[in-house]
């Protein structure tokens, strides 16, 4: 697996990445240690090999959430970037952190003892419209206001500050 060269980064645009090339191993993790690093119902990552990033704005903050086992994320806005096992040459990117992550299939899923039944309910749950701009919770407000950096590289981009 190769493809195109991709680019992506966290929420505020404090930290971006280049990736000349995708590794392998697409694929989301169930595992607790993966929810709790996502703050959601799994991780969800691709390899690409430590010779083939770039961080091209920032770097990313790392915890140790095993030994030698670093997860990278933005100190600013806290988006969940990387898990790498460092006696690895590869590093699992998030895919939802590259720009456009809608061509990257999935080839399998592990920890499945973790797996929350929610997961399961995805497919038969209510659909409360079709566009965001149906969310009853201030969608339009979010867009009109959104300090979210674009799904492309920027020259500039000022980042706005976390607040308590």
């Amino acid at each position: 697996m190769t493809g195109r060269p991709r680019s992506g980064g966290c929420q505020c645009g404090a930290v971006r990445f280049h990736a000349a090339a995708l590794s392998d191993n697409p694929h989301v993790c169930h595992c607790r240690m993966c929810q709790k690093a996502a703050g959601n119902f799994f991780g969800a990552r691709i390899g690409v090999l430590a010779g083939d990033l770039t961080w091209t704005r920032g770097r990313p903050k790392k915890f140790y959430s095993s030994e030698g086992i670093a997860r990278g994320f933005c100190n600013n806005c806290g988006t969940p970037l990387f898990f790498h096992n460092e006696d690895s040459e590869r590093i699992s990117i998030s895919i939802a952190a590259f720009d456009d992550p809608t061509d990257i299939a999935l080839d399998f899923e592990l920890g499945i003892e973790g797996k929350l039944p929610q997961v399961s309910q995805l497919q038969s749950l209510p659909n409360f419209g079709t566009m965001e701009e149906d969310d009853p919770d201030g969608t339009e407000r979010a867009k009109r206001t959104s300090r979210q950096h674009p799904d492309h590289d920027t020259e500039d981009w000022s980042v706005s500050e976390a607040v308590d």
